[in-house]
């Protein structure tokens, strides 16, 4: 009998590196010239889970958010981590905030489409809903990496999702 193999799927990023993007988005922030004199703000909220961004015009935080979205890309931190949907907000001294959480874990409301995403293209693999991830098992490592490249390619997923514990 052949041994199984599986993975698991769960959506979270690297904190550490999600920090290092804010901190040189700061510094890019304080010394480009469209920010002169400004005082652009990105900081983390109270819990970590977002960030909130402070600026002068709806341009300027378009911009920021521009620069933001390019540190994380070349720091391999997925553009979905960001939940862009909050509207902004009029901030003291006519100043435009917006609050950009992080998606981050999976509930069963977002794990249901994605096992049956997986059970629609690959009948014979198996998948299992364990808390906040996914275990996927298969006889065949090859059906598991098709799994894993169909995830990745899906247009339906607007979450991040991270590979895992594969064996």
């Amino acid at each position: 009998m052949a041994k199984d193999s599986s993975f698991d799927i769960v959506s979270d990023f690297d904190a550490q590196e999600m920090n290092n993007a804010v901190d040189q988005t700061k510094r890019e922030a304080l010394t480009r010239y469209d920010f002169k004199g400004t005082n652009p703000q990105i900081d983390w909220d109270e819990n970590k889970s977002g960030l909130i961004l402070n600026v002068d015009t709806e341009y300027k935080l378009t911009a920021l958010l521009d620069i933001l979205e390019s540190k994380m890309i070349k720091r391999n931190l997925l553009l979905k981590i960001l939940d862009k949907s909050a509207p902004n907000e009029e901030a003291s001294g006519g100043r435009v905030r917006k609050k950009v959480p992080f998606k981050k874990g999976l509930t069963t409301d977002t794990a249901k489409p994605i096992t049956k995403l997986i059970r629609e293209s690959y009948p014979k693999v198996k998948t299992q809903i364990q808390g906040d991830t996914v275990r996927v098992t298969s006889g065949s490592k090859d059906e598991l990496q098709g799994v894993m490249n169909l995830l990745r390619t899906s247009g339906s997923i607007d979450i991040p999702l991270q590979f895992t514990n594969f064996k």
